[in-house]
């Protein structure tokens, strides 16, 4: 098995079309700009289809917390059983195939939901729409190296985390302007048996964009690859392909560095979501319109990176700018939560952003340079195990961790720490965020120390020429 960065692919005008300039040189090649607009347009589905089921959870439940939690938690639970055997499946199977039932079996989930009347129906019904796209997502991004050449990978992974989550805000005010259409439609007394509202708005359109996606995906000519006995499961052979994954993880540096990294960072950084408002009330005093400026500034100096990755990835080493990447964002969150002032919060909060939307991109972007075809589906649903594992487990563990530390800070410094004159308040939110970032700084040590040593047994003499980091 190999484990060095296989030859850049150029796509021919046989497999995906005439090519026409902007999008060969935007994304590398009109497929995959085809596979990036489905994926636009799932994605918009997706945060529309969320804030519906949601809101249709609520409905349901009476407006119960726990159980719109509960019908979450099916989104999640999945990743942490069925993600690896998911990736194995992947790499046996043909993808586009793969891909187009997946958004067509999400399609027709959505759309029975209207229907739905029960928790227990929302919650298999998540529960399915979250295995499809367990074997979805794996495949869209083991597919990316086979549609644009190396030299792409970088612009074509900032362009997908673009897809992925800049149309968050789209797919909400999307969701906010169907109540008016809802309305309007409730005047007719034909469309009285389809019970229309906001929500069955919403979730015909999510299952529209499905079927958008999934006939832009059918266009694209993919490798054909089916390793096996068409879709039948052999479960043997599956486990012994799921532990060839592992032991190709646990061989590879680079792998190995971009899962530590990206895994034990979320865990770090992952805190600002539960404790941001906190911090934002606790420490600068502006609530939750503070709080807003501060996600602002984030998700713009996110941008800002990822647009600067896209551009400068030519020029600069991949797992350099992925370790650099993971040190700016340990050190970033300390910066951005040691202030007190909401202006120099929300600019420190922008370098924060630019370091954590890089690092994401890059970490990304060395398993597709650096893992073989054959394998690549297995390590994306590694990855995806581990990202949703990670947060998860961050966002049920920091408030812990911050009230523990609230408590020892009042007992010990009683919230204050005075040096020269200078009064710093340091309650239980801040000392996690820097706790946060200091956890993350660590990593980075790790994985520097790891590719240092790596790169030195492949200097060594008895290692022959240096294959490079």
């Amino acid at each position: 098995m190999s484990t060095s960065e296989p030859a850049p692919f150029v796509p021919s005008e046989s497999a995906s079309g005439p090519l026409p300039p902007s999008p060969r040189r935007v994304f590398g090649s009109s497929a995959y700009f085809r596979l990036w607009m489905a994926q636009v347009v799932s994605s918009l589905g997706d945060w529309i289809g969320l804030v519906a089921v949601v809101a249709l959870a609520a409905r349901v439940s009476g407006g119960s917390s726990a159980a719109v939690g509960l019908v979450m938690a099916a989104r999640m639970v999945p990743g942490f059983f069925l993600a690896p055997v998911g990736g194995v499946l992947v790499d046996r199977w043909d993808r586009r195939t793969t891909m187009v039932i997946c958004d067509c079996g999400r399609a027709a989930i959505v759309a029975i939901l209207p229907v739905v009347d029960s928790l227990l129906g929302l919650f298999l019904a998540s529960f399915l729409l979250e295995v499809l796209t367990l074997l979805w997502s794996p495949a869209k991004d083991a597919s990316v190296p086979n549609l644009v050449p190396a030299e792409k990978l970088a612009a074509a992974n900032s362009l997908s985390m673009a897809a992925a989550y800049g149309t968050f805000p789209l797919g909400s005010a999307a969701f906010a302007s169907l109540a008016g259409l809802a309305s309007w439609l409730g005047h007719f007394d034909a469309l009285h048996a389809l019970k229309v509202n906001q929500e069955s708005l919403a979730l015909w359109v999510d299952a529209a964009t499905f079927c958008c996606s999934a006939a832009l995906i059918w266009t694209l000519a993919l490798p054909g690859r089916p390793r096996g006995n068409g879709l039948r499961i052999d479960w043997g052979q599956t486990w012994r392909e799921l532990v060839e994954g592992l032991r190709f993880i646990r061989g590879n540096e680079a792998v190995r560095s971009v899962m530590l990294g990206m895994g034990v960072g979320l865990i770090g950084c992952g805190s600002v979501v539960p404790l941001g408002p906190i911090y934002a009330k606790q420490v600068l005093g502006s609530g939750s319109a503070g709080f807003g400026l501060l996600m602002t500034g984030l998700g713009t100096g996110a941008a800002i990176g990822v647009l600067a990755l896209s551009v400068a990835a030519r020029k600069l080493p991949t797992l350099a700018v992925f370790v650099t990447a993971l040190f700016g964002a340990g050190a970033g969150l300390i910066l951005v939560t040691a202030v007190s002032s909401l202006t120099l919060a929300v600019v420190l909060a922008g370098v924060f952003g630019l370091f954590a939307g890089t690092c994401y991109v890059s970490g990304f972007t060395v398993i597709q340079e650096r893992v073989d075809d054959a394998l690549r589906g297995r390590m994306f649903a590694t990855l995806y195990t581990i990202i949703r594992f990670c947060l998860l487990l961050s966002l049920a563990v920091a408030p812990w961790v911050s009230s523990l530390l609230d408590h020892l800070s009042a007992a010990v410094f009683k919230h204050q720490v005075v040096d020269v004159g200078l009064r710093v308040y340091v309650p239980g939110v801040r000392l996690t965020f820097w706790l946060g970032g200091g956890l993350t700084l660590a990593v980075g040590l790790l994985v520097s120390r790891d590719m240092l040593q790596a790169r030195g047994r492949r200097r060594h003499p008895t290692n022959g020429r240096d294959h490079g980091a």
